[in-house]
């Protein structure tokens, strides 16, 4: 496991000078001035969170997942759309969980405007359709993630939390427990379940999806049907329609 860990950059830290003072009891060792976190540390953090997120997905629960950073974005995309969750690839934003209905209409609106049909087009002219091809497309990269979020999730899952401090803020605001992939410049204690691991390489996120992927996906809660969640093919074929 050690090795696993090691060869997928999991245990490799920040420079000594950025290191949180909290994180530094989950340090195991320092390489030419880069922390390197103790295994054990990772290992135990990783199987505390994966127990919560079983228990989560064995209640039925919702996982919001955010992983807006470049080497998170497609891991967390693929990982939520496998599982049907909800998720955040792009920007957050703001108030998508403290003032959740507003989000909700919102994702509404878009859903009915990429959901046109061919004679309701008809009626618009040219220009009126490229323009709502353009809005479909623009809302696409914020709301296609979110449309299974039907109501506040069970859980927040988020990868690098200095980067995504507002979804923090507001899950802690509304008691929704955090998961977060956090390295050793971030401050442990405002994560409710914190997984000590690099969150900036993309093969060290990957590791830790296919760890938790491995322990979830056989629960019988995950075997029911579940909402399917738009893909970016969908998403570009509707806003072609409006100009055809």
């Amino acid at each position: 496991m050690v090795s696993e860990m090691a060869q997928a950059g999991v245990i490799f830290g920040h420079k000594k000078s950025k290191t949180h003072p909290r994180m530094k009891q989950f340090i195991g060792a320092n390489r030419n001035e880069i922390e390197l976190l103790d295994p054990t540390a990772t290992y135990s953090s990783l199987n505390a969170a994966i127990e919560f997120l079983k228990e989560v997905v064995g209640k039925g629960g919702i996982i919001l997942f955010a992983g807006t950073t470049s080497p998170a974005q497609s891991v967390v995309e693929q990982f939520a759309r496998g599982f049907s969750y909800p998720y955040v690839t792009h920007r957050w934003l703001g108030g998508t969980l403290t003032n959740f209905s507003v989000i909700s209409n919102r994702m509404k609106q878009y859903e009915e405007m990429r959901g046109k049909r061919a004679d309701e087009l008809a009626k618009y002219t040219k220009k009126e359709r490229l323009e709502l091809s353009k809005a479909v497309s623009a809302a696409s990269r914020s709301f296609d993630g979110l449309l299974p979020l039907t109501r506040l999730p069970n859980a927040l899952f988020v990868v690098d939390p200095e980067v995504h401090m507002t979804a923090v803020r507001e899950a802690r605001k509304l008691g929704i427990p955090v998961v977060a992939i956090m390295d050793t410049n971030d401050d442990p204690n405002t994560i409710e379940y914190p997984i000590f691991a690099n969150d900036r390489g993309r093969e060290s996120i990957e590791w830790v999806f296919g760890k938790i992927k491995g322990e979830i996906k056989n629960l019988p809660a995950l075997q029911a049907d579940s909402v399917g969640v738009s893909t970016k093919h969908d998403a570009e074929a509707d806003s072609h329609k409006f100009i055809n």
